[in-house]
């Protein structure tokens, strides 16, 4: 019994051994195809998380976890992780669960093993309401297991579905994503996506060339430029994988944990109550002469600071995150400068899944409006503009947050209806004393009502003018719909900021409660 209890390695040993499995585990693929996965100015699977956590906050989860394949000899390969990292940490200092996939090993290749690590992960994020990032590279599932890798994805598409809405759930592409991958980050809440190392697609290059005699590269087809531009699938393209985990950490810092918290408080030396006087003339006299609402929205939120999401896609609508007063706000904008702040197909989705994931998380809406309408045209008919308008008219309505509409300039005719309307449950709607609420533009209106003392008319120009004038006396400006009680108060534009915060505080406290179903069935 003795011999026995002496041949038993000691305290210091067993360490030992642990800092031997630990090594590697941290070693990943081996140094050659470290090498060859940095070259490009990428960083390893553990990098990035060092960038992205708070220094020293990082606790790793299931680092010993090997796969069981024992296909095509896989027995005899085995590395601790199976090419993902698991764990959880903090985002300025709040609690945040990542897994970041490891492409030296395996090429980060989906397995069953790798799969349940993640919903793992996900479960615990759940249960302990903590936003969760995935950090995207990956070669696709893992081919020697076949239907296991795949019943792996299943597993996470379910819980990014059921996660959805309850906490956030970021994705940042930091290399290949390719078939059945992408559908993930497609149900999480904000896509990153890194400029010429990292793409998504369903099918790639090769098969469509095979399939439809296209050629295209991998860039044109799902590269970070393209998704973030033409198919609005990512919400941001990074300049290279430090500046994309940067910016998540950005992004974090507007988010409550989970859909039962309040956004955080961030205290702010700009006082509530500043009057901005160039305001009183930064809309134009002339309807028809754009401006930046950008410029307008920096102006009154606290210390100028906007985050704006996909920028550069469908840019006829802005939206993002500022805070009033140190409180997150979304923002919804309509943008004079590109298509007249006209809203299309894109620019309707665009806004509508922006104010679903504000409504989920508590998250008050400011919407600025200056929209003439809906981009007329068979394109935009024959591709659903009905369906995808109702989108954003299906948001506004379903949103329980508090909701307050200014309104700078033209709301015209469906498109005022939509835009955050009194109607559609806003609970406090502003205007600009420069403000035109009607059916449509004076012109328009004054060739469809008048059209027979036109066509009568021996002066039918003189005559024009003169029933526009007259048209825009009536019925462009605010108060008629002020009269009404659709616009709680014009104001002048200099106190935008104040009369904003004003309204933020005095809902700060709003219940809403909408009819008990199991959930709506919106237009989609």
């Amino acid at each position: 019994m003795e011999n026995n209890m002496e041949n038993q390695p000691t305290i210091a040993e067993r360490i030992h051994a642990l800092e031997k499995k630990n090594e590697v585990a941290f070693a990943g693929g081996g140094e050659d195809k470290i090498k060859k996965h940095k070259s490009g100015s990428r960083l390893t699977a553990r990098e990035r998380l060092d960038v992205l956590l708070d220094p020293g906050s990082f606790v790793e989860v299931d680092r010993f976890v090997t796969h069981r394949c024992t296909n095509f000899d896989m027995e005899k390969t085995r590395t601790p992780g199976d090419g993902v990292v698991t764990g959880y940490g903090r985002v300025n200092g709040k609690l945040v669960y990542v897994y970041s996939q490891d492409f030296t090993v395996f090429g980060g290749s989906m397995s069953r093993t790798q799969a349940n690590k993640i919903c793992k992960i996900m479960k615990m994020a759940e249960e302990n309401g903590a936003p969760i990032v995935g950090l995207k590279d990956s070669g696709g599932a893992r081919i020697q297991e076949g239907v296991e890798a795949l019943g792996g994805y299943a597993d996470i598409l379910c819980q990014n579905a059921l996660l959805s809405g309850v906490i956030p759930q970021i994705s940042a592409i930091m290399g290949p994503c390719a078939g059945g991958a992408v559908y993930s980050p497609s149900l999480t809440d904000f896509i990153f996506m890194v400029k010429d190392t990292s793409y998504m697609f369903v099918t790639g290059p090769d098969v469509i060339k095979t399939v439809t005699h296209e050629e295209v590269s991998k860039e044109d087809l799902g590269g970070a430029v393209t998704h973030s531009q033409k198919s609005g699938v990512a919400h941001f393209a990074a300049e290279d994988d430090k500046h994309c985990l940067l910016m998540i950490r950005e992004v974090l810092n507007f988010l409550p944990s989970n859909n039962l918290d309040d956004p955080p408080i961030i205290p702010t030396k700009d006082r509530p109550d500043r009057i901005e006087e160039d305001l009183n003339t930064f809309i134009p006299d002339s309807s028809k002469k754009p401006y930046d609402i950008k410029e307008l929205i920096t102006k009154v939120v606290d210390e100028g600071y906007f985050l704006e999401l996909q920028k550069h896609y469908a840019q006829n609508v802005v939206i993002g995150f500022a805070r009033m007063n140190g409180r997150s706000i979304g923002i919804v904008a309509n943008q004079p400068q590109v298509l007249a702040g006209c809203l299309n197909i894109e620019a309707s989705k665009k806004a509508a899944r922006f104010i679903r994931f504000c409504d989920s998380f508590n998250i008050p809406i400011v919407s600025f409006v200056d929209v003439p309408g809906f981009l007329p045209g068979t394109e935009q008919e024959w591709n659903g503009i009905i369906t995808h308008g109702a989108k954003l008219l299906y948001a506004y309505s379903e949103a329980t947050v508090p909701k307050i509409t200014l309104i700078t300039r033209k709301a015209y005719g469906g498109a005022y209806i939509v835009m955050a309307s009194k109607h559609l449950g806003a609970d406090v709607n502003l205007a600009y004393p420069s403000a035109e609420i009607a059916v449509m533009g004076a012109e328009g209106a004054v060739n469809i009502i008048f059209r027979g003392k036109l066509k009568e008319s021996k002066k039918p120009n003189d005559l024009r003018q003169e029933l526009t004038q007259d048209y825009e006396e009536k019925f462009n400006n605010p108060y008629v719909a002020a009269e009404l009680g659709y616009i709680d108060e014009v104001i002048e534009p200099s106190t935008t900021r104040k009369r904003i915060i004003d309204s933020l505080e005095m809902l700060k406290n709003k219940r809403r409660r909408i009819p008990q179903k199991k959930h709506g069935n919106i237009p989609l």
